[in-house]
């Protein structure tokens, strides 16, 4: 089935042409264009994927319904795709639909892999971001975190600006590289803000007391959005595996690509 033939309310791409039945990817952001994650550096010749469009995405447009209500379209694609149950990989922002999926359908829910979640909001853990920054020699990525903590855009353009400003703080390097995916994947203030509309004040409760399928959580050993500690409690309240990636922020497909395939690769391919 080509997914350019799906008739839905949202966008769908795909990424590699692996034989196997596919995983579904959701991006993160919130509502940032899926570009950004530039191939999951080639996992798609691993395990074929389908990446899911939020609304509020510039391909789905409109505005998301809220994470927690979003989760009935990852089930409209699993149905789209005629599987009965799927694997889920989720990034950042990403991993709230892919846990919110789990929690109201777990019947469809195969596997979760969690890449690079923000975690405090689930566990409750203060978050130790700042000693880590600390660490960092680069001045650029401790001006961006500690704009972080201080931004608060009220206009588009705003949110544009202090995307791009606090950019440093979201990789452990600073180099061309990074600064070229910076700017990949659009974003917008309306689309982010939508994305967390109408959530049950029960959500984080039932999530965490969901038997969840078998989930993995893959972290970054410096990556200041989500800390440390909040992501190892995060992985041990969802009864999940957990893998740090050395030397690496928020988007391990970029900084440490071979590594991040191999985690990814393993843990997709003894589920397709």
């Amino acid at each position: 089935m080509r997914v350019d033939d799906l008739i839905l309310p949202f966008a769908v791409s795909t990424m590699g042409d692996a034989p196997t039945q596919p995983a579904i990817v959701l991006p993160g952001g919130p509502c940032r264009g899926p570009e950004y994650l530039a191939g999951l550096a080639g996992l798609g010749e691993d395990r074929a994927l389908v990446v899911l469009h939020p609304r509020g995405t510039p391909r789905s447009g409109g505005l998301s319904r809220g994470w927690w209500t979003d989760a009935s379209d990852v089930v409209a694609l699993a149905d789209a795709l005629d599987l009965d149950t799927v694997d889920i990989v989720g990034h950042s922002a990403g991993t709230r639909l892919a846990l919110a999926t789990a929690a109201q359908h777990p019947d469809r829910v195969r596997s979760l892999a969690l890449l690079t979640p923000p975690a405090s909001w689930l566990t409750g853990t203060v978050s130790d971001a700042e000693a880590l920054a600390a660490t960092f020699a680069d001045p650029a990525a401790r001006e961006a975190f500690a704009a972080l903590q201080t931004d608060d855009p009220q206009t588009e353009s705003e949110f544009t600006e202090a995307f791009l400003r606090e950019a440093p703080a979201t990789y452990a390097h600073w180099t061309e590289v990074e600064r070229s995916h910076a700017e990949v994947g659009t974003m917008s203030l309306a689309a982010a803000l939508a994305w967390f509309t109408d959530i049950p004040d029960a959500a984080a409760d039932r999530i965490r007391s969901t038997p969840l399928p078998p989930t993995l959580v893959v972290g970054g050993d410096r990556d200041l959005l989500t800390g440390l500690q909040p992501v190892r409690d995060y992985a041990a309240v969802l009864g999940a595996d957990v893998r740090f990636i050395d030397d690496c922020g928020h988007y391990p497909w970029i900084e440490q690509p071979a590594a991040f395939r191999r985690i990814l690769a393993e843990w997709l391919t003894t589920r397709g």
